[in-house]
C-alpha cells in the first residue's frame, strides 16, 4: 500500500531525499503538493489534500531537518 496524505512523517522523508537541497519553509503549498503527488509511491485522493495536510507535511520536514 501506498502513501496516503495522513503519512506526513513518511512523505516528508521521501521529499528530503528527493529535494535535499529545498527549503521546506520556503515552498508554496502549491508546489509542495505536486511534489508530493509526484511521489512513486504515493496513492490518495488529490481532493483529500488541504492546507493542514500540507502544513503537517512541512513540519515533519522542518523537524527532521532539525
Amino acid at each position: 500500500m501506498g502513501l496516503r496524505w495522513t503519512d506526513s512523517l513518511d512523505i516528508a522523508l521521501d521529499l528530503m531525499e528527493l529535494h535535499p537541497e529545498a527549503d521546506p519553509k520556503a515552498l508554496h503549498f502549491t508546489e509542495l503538493m505536486q511534489w508530493i503527488l509526484a511521489l512513486e509511491n504515493f496513492d490518495d485522493d488529490p481532493k483529500h489534500c488541504g492546507e493542514r495536510v500540507l502544513e503537517a507535511v512541512q513540519l515533519a520536514w522542518i523537524s527532521e531537518m532539525d
